[in-house]
């Protein structure tokens, strides 16, 4: 039976939960002496991927931050900080993710409600063949990644579709094939909140899943700093990065820098996309992540609601990781209703159409010789122009998408 979410399903979770408000994300609101963790196992094999999201934790590191309301950014504080447009165009933006989460379907719902986002029939929920049944064995790290997903595409784009494709498993065999299904389903946009340990020969014989010519393809950058991590390294695909989010008093009412646990860098594999060109200056002769970012820092994170990985009913979490970014960054280009050919052109295109991040590291990119250095600190520290924690920047409406 396919599974998909109902206006009745929303109006049940919004009785069930009330109407508590949200409050903005930040170390402010969150427990003393926070951490945060991984959430899927990390990929030790070359040709599977884990999952790029980070759950804020309590001091020990491990039990995770768990509240019955929304503590990090909600829809509204997200619209504003990249002043998403009001719009009733309603595409397709499609979600990958391997394995499954059985409770999507109620916990989308009980987001939505959250938020007085409206839903009928706004979730999709299909294995990688297209079928509705069966769907994947669940597997609880993934299943959060999946809420995750979902929640991000309905705060940007409230009134896009969502098709959720759970691969059989983690392998880029079947993330790929899920890709291609996506792509036939009608998706415009396609994201990917996953990745390998850094590169491996070979990676580019999975190129043609992610090579998608009229669909906005994204990928997460990476959660680990420094370094490069496939797919995001597939120059078809727009690489997202991630940000540090925290309201200012100034004009825009916000502030940005690169979070330190973005990736970035040269791919050891694949060549510079077209668009890619020496005016940007990445410091590299190959592919250079990232494109774009948007929010990933743990500690400035966004609200989610799960109740697969949840044990006591306070269902509520506070998430990071280039995870965030990824979905966010889909919705836009659906947003745009731009994404002939491949979509990257259009931020290299109109760049000053971007809040542009300056500040902020990942690691260290520059090695020194005694009294000589070498390397490309554009790479691992954000500057005006392009750089490689943050691309070329993160939304400031849809204008660049």
């Amino acid at each position: 039976m396919r599974r998909f979410l109902t206006a009745a399903a929303v109006v049940f979770a919004l009785i069930a939960l009330g109407s508590s408000s949200a409050v903005a994300g930040g170390d402010n609101a969150l427990p003393a002496g926070h951490k945060d963790k991984n959430v899927c196992t990390k990929s030790t094999s070359p040709t599977t991927a884990g999952c790029d999201a980070k759950v804020v934790t309590l001091a020990d590191g491990v039990t995770p931050f768990a509240t019955p309301g929304p503590t990090g950014y909600g829809p509204s504080d997200l619209q504003s900080a990249y002043t998403i447009p009001a719009s009733s165009a309603n595409p397709t933006v499609a979600i990958v993710d391997a394995y499954a989460n059985p409770n999507v379907v109620s916990d989308l719902a009980a987001y939505r409600s959250q938020y007085g986002i409206p839903c009928s029939g706004c979730l999709t929920v299909v294995n990688q063949n297209g079928g509705t049944s069966p769907l994947p064995a669940g597997d609880t790290g993934w299943g959060q990644e999946i809420d995750l997903d979902v929640d991000m595409v309905s705060a940007i784009c409230p009134n896009c579709h969502i098709l959720l494709v759970e691969a059989n498993s983690n392998s880029f065999a079947d993330l790929g094939a899920a890709v291609n299904r996506a792509a036939i389903m009608g998706a415009v946009a396609i994201s990917n909140s996953y990745g390998t340990s850094g590169e491996f020969n070979g990676e580019t014989s999975y190129d043609s899943y992610y090579n998608h010519s009229g669909i906005a393809v994204t990928a997460s950058s990476g959660d680990s700093g420094y370094g490069v991590e496939f797919p995001a390294a597939d120059g078809n695909v727009v690489a997202v990065g991630g940000t540090s989010l925290s309201p200012a008093s100034n004009a825009r009412g916000w502030s940005e820098s690169a979070w330190n646990g973005a990736g970035s860098g040269c791919s050891a594999y694949f060549g510079a996309p077209s668009w890619q060109t020496s005016a940007f200056d990445t410091g590299c002769s190959t592919r250079a992540e990232a494109d774009v970012s948007a929010v990933a820092d743990p500690n400035t994170g966004v609200a989610v609601y799960d109740s697969y990985g949840s044990s006591g009913g306070a269902n509520w979490y506070v998430f990071g990781g280039t995870s965030v970014a990824s979905p966010i960054i889909a919705s836009v280009f659906a947003l745009s209703g731009r994404t002939t050919g491949y979509p990257a052109t259009f931020l290299y295109g109109n760049p000053g159409a971007l809040y542009d991040v300056t500040s902020g590291s990942n690691g260290n990119c520059v090695r020194r010789h005694g009294w000589r250095t070498s390397g490309s600190p554009q790479l691992c520290t954000a500057r005006t122009g392009w750089d490689g924690p943050t691309g070329l920047g993160t939304p400031n409406g849809i204008g660049a998408f």
